[in-house]
């Protein structure tokens, strides 16, 4: 526990990066910075906008508080260039980050633990469609597996649908994969240091939770408390922590999960980098647990102290 603001030293606030995230890391950034500033944290916000190492050049930094979401910031290699310059950062490691931020290789470490995740088919060109098809069934999602914030999502309800869909997600130039769509309620659970925060359920009048629902609609509803029992809601939240486990997440994440009409949770993906603007679920779910937005953002700080 860090009692004094001194202890941190100089804090810079990575921010922005390239990836499609940037305006919604921007927008972060800007938040948590404000936060450390309130609590007399030593702070600078820095954008980075080409090679973190060029943007670190020249600065005289204790720590890093990460807020770049995406690829870039959320996906190992920003990490790994803080490791080798021997920066303390906030968040998970190289190779936690690497995994979560690719949603396939999330899901296959997943199922090797015997752990719920729907069922899906990587879709590399249209003469896929068909065998997908089949394994699959209509309705289906499609993703980039290597986006975050809902970007170049896309539901398929026929065969032409789903070969829209394939094109709109390879533009991001990665894997794309379609996922069995599941009826059902949407959770999510955020990740303290090892410990899970109260879930929220979303509720969306859009096809799904998508980057307007999550970013500019006014129709999304966010329940915290979630709706469920306590048992059921423990359940949930032991669920996420051991999605957290298996992937080597550190310091704080946000597990996105449905509850399938049947009553089985399914696990969709783990984000290493949450949002942290004015519309996000972590700082939401703190402030159902009695944290406040500067309380939070110091202790996600103090997870750079490990």
């Amino acid at each position: 526990m860090i009692k004094q603001p001194e202890e941190f030293g100089r804090v810079a606030v990575l921010m922005g990066g390239s990836a499609a995230e940037r305006k919604v890391s921007l927008k972060s950034g800007a938040a948590v910075f404000q936060a450390l500033q309130n609590r007399g944290v030593d702070t600078i916000a820095i954008d980075v906008t080409t090679s973190p190492i060029d943007a670190l050049a020249g600065q005289k930094i204790d720590r890093v508080f990460n807020i770049i979401h995406g690829r870039g910031g959320e996906d190992g290699v920003l990490q790994a260039v803080l490791e080798v310059l021997g920066i303390p950062y906030t968040g998970s490691g190289v190779m936690a980050s690497a995994l979560s931020m690719d949603k396939l290789r999330t899901k296959l470490c997943w199922l090797g633990a015997g752990l719920p995740t729907p069922k899906w088919f990587v879709l590399k060109t249209e003469a896929d469609l068909d065998t997908c098809i089949e394994e699959l069934g209509f309705p289906v999602i499609v993703k980039p597996a290597q986006e975050g914030s809902s970007i170049g999502m896309s539901k398929a309800n026929n065969r032409e649908e789903l070969a829209k869909a394939l094109q709109v997600a390879a533009e991001f130039n990665c894997d794309v994969y379609a996922e069995s769509w599941v009826v059902g309620k949407e959770y999510t659970v955020a990740l303290l240091n090892g410990k899970a925060l109260p879930a929220i359920r979303l509720e969306t009048p859009n096809a799904f939770y998508d980057y307007e629902a999550k970013y500019n609609a006014t129709t999304t509803q966010y329940h915290c408390p979630c709706g469920l029992s306590p048992a059921e809601e423990e359940k949930l939240q032991q669920l996420a922590v051991k999605a957290g486990e298996i992937i080597g997440v550190m310091g704080w994440a946000r597990v996105d999960v449905f509850i399938d009409g049947s009553g089985q949770a399914q696990l969709i993906e783990i984000n290493t980098v949450p949002g942290m603007t004015d519309h996000s679920l972590v700082p939401m779910a703190a402030k159902q647990a009695g944290i406040g937005f500067d309380d939070l953002v110091w202790q996600i700080l103090e997870t750079s102290c490990r």
